[in-house]
């Protein structure tokens, strides 16, 4: 076992990737920083204010992206950043959260969700699913239309959402008219070491794995949790009726095929709406990437935007 694999030891590691992103978020400029995020697609502007929602974990805050135009009020997407379940990520969301906000005409709620070790599983998705169902019964109030919800996330924040759509199943709603689940994180029961990239150096590396997976689930027993491995051969439930999906992986990522296995079972069950593979990049790309990240936004707000449509 690597070292980074015992819990005490991944948890400081963990702590400690965290108070450096908490360093970097702080310089006025510079890769990771928030300042960065708000600088890229300048186009795009940043019309947010600041929530926070009640949930049985701890309140959960949240930035509220809204689209420029009045009226009717507009559908709600609900967005967890990555990170691993550990790094809070938020503001790295920002270009992804002011394009659909302006692209797909909706009001998009950021999720600064609970993060390990601090909150292993399965606080994290419960939380994030008590956002989404506190955004379902809290439309009216706040300015949304909560009848054409959607959810998504890139990376870990596409796990929770997967586990969103799953729980939603399960508990009997609320409705959700679309899950996109971009570079998701879909078996952590599967060792890093015996996943496979084509890259010669790949994004996330076996040792990320070893402290992001024990952090957020410690007992590897409980790695086969439907809500936490879905892709994992040994979850079979019968996924018919679960949200509408968009599926997006990237070629070089270690978890692409961890993807691909979900596209193909939310296919049988008749939920697959499309399975993009982007080629030529890994994990994260969108992050550095802003021809490739448009290209991917551009196709994420077409999809919102019809599912809101009914379409």
């Amino acid at each position: 076992m690597s070292l980074l694999a015992r819990p005490a030891v991944a948890a400081v590691a963990a702590r400690t990737m965290q108070r450096l992103t908490r360093l970097a978020d702080r310089r006025p400029s510079g890769p990771g920083s928030a300042a960065a995020s708000h600088a890229r697609f300048p186009e795009y502007p940043r019309n947010v204010d600041e929530l926070t929602i009640p949930t049985s974990t701890a309140p959960a805050r949240a930035t509220v992206y809204r689209p420029a135009a009045e009226g009717v009020a507009p559908p709600v997407h609900v967005n967890f950043h990555g990170g691993g379940y550990v790094v809070a990520l938020t503001e790295t969301d920002d270009p992804l959260c002011r394009f659909l906000a302006a692209e797909a005409g909706v009001v998009v709620i950021n999720v600064d969700y609970a993060v390990a070790p601090q909150h292993p599983f399965p606080a994290p998705p419960r939380q994030a699913y008590e956002v989404v169902r506190w955004v379902a019964e809290n439309g009216a109030e706040h300015g949304w239309d909560a009848s054409r919800l959607t959810v998504g996330g890139q990376s870990a924040g596409g796990g929770l959402a997967a586990a969103v759509a799953r729980q939603a199943l399960e508990e009997g709603g609320p409705p959700i008219a679309l899950q996109v689940l971009h570079y998701p994180p879909l078996d952590l029961v599967t060792n890093a070491r015996e996943k496979h990239s084509a890259a010669a150096r790949p994004v996330l590396r076996p040792w990320m794995a070893d402290v992001f997976d024990t952090s957020y689930v410690p007992d590897p027993a409980m790695r086969a949790d439907r809500l936490v491995s879905p892709a994992h051969p040994s979850d079979t439930a019968d996924l018919k009726g679960i949200a509408p999906a968009v599926v997006i992986t990237a070629e070089l990522d270690l978890l692409k095929m961890e993807g691909v296995r979900y596209a193909d079972r939310l296919r049988t069950a008749g939920a697959l709406v499309e399975h993009r593979d982007v080629p030529g990049v890994d994990h994260g790309y969108d992050g550095s990437d802003d021809q490739r990240a448009r290209e991917t936004y551009a196709l994420i707000a077409r999809h919102i935007r019809q599912a809101a449509a009914g379409a």
